[in-house]
């Protein structure tokens, strides 16, 4: 794993001692050495060397990384420029292109959000090849828990958006009046019929952000 070295590693350093991160450790570093895990071992703390601590603007709660070859590389639903882009994606690019107009792009890397504070952060940071959820309840929660609490301390303004009833669960630690939350239902096929679409989030959180005299989130990825 590429160590965390920027102002994350101050609000998560306290983990790396506690009994559940070294079990974790030694998991996951058994499963490297024995199956196909994603993403590369490198590209596990991307969300964080990306997206500083004190850069947050948003944060984006997925669940576990894409389990095919070649497209996790540590962001939530991100995938490498040369990927066909997952339908959940496909589904954030319409509402993007309905809510402010952006034109859906070719490739599904969304590198630029996290470059401009988008915090791009799955609760589970690595799962096995082809099976997906299988490095749930392993110890990755407690420590995604740790950078939610980390973002919610922060003494700014901040958007959370959170698509679908894992990522809603993570309400009860958010108590930051100084921060915006935004639900709506997952953006995956199965449901983002039901309130995803329409949602206007992306929109919402360029308003708040000006609002606050913050700098908006460009949303527009480019082709490539």
């Amino acid at each position: 794993m590429s160590m965390i070295q920027n102002d994350w590693l101050d609000a998560v350093k306290p983990e790396f001692s506690k009994q559940y991160y070294k079990e974790l450790f030694e998991f996951v570093k058994d499963e490297y050495s024995k199956v196909a895990v994603y993403p590369p071992a490198d590209d596990i703390f991307n969300a964080f060397h990306f997206t500083p601590l004190s850069s947050v603007k948003v944060l984006i709660l997925g669940q576990d990384p894409y389990h095919n070859a070649h497209q996790a590389h540590g962001l939530c639903f991100s995938v490498l420029p040369d990927q066909d882009i997952p339908p959940s994606l496909q589904n954030i690019y319409k509402e993007i292109h309905d809510d402010i107009g952006c034109y859906i792009p070719n490739n599904g890397y969304l590198k630029k959000w996290a470059d401009q504070g988008v915090l791009m952060l799955n609760t589970v940071l690595t799962v096995r090849a082809h099976q997906a959820n299988s490095h749930q309840g392993k110890g990755w929660e407690k420590f995604t828990d740790a950078v939610i609490q980390a973002v919610n301390a922060q003494d700014r303004p901040i958007v959370y958006l959170l698509w679908g009833k894992p990522a809603q669960s993570k309400i009860r630690m958010l108590d930051n009046p100084k921060h915006l939350i935004l639900k709506a239902p997952h953006p995956s096929p199965l449901s983002a019929f039901r309130g995803f679409f329409g949602c206007r989030h992306f929109s919402q959180t360029n308003d708040f952000l000006k609002e606050n005299g913050l700098e908006p989130i460009d949303w527009q990825i480019e082709n490539v």
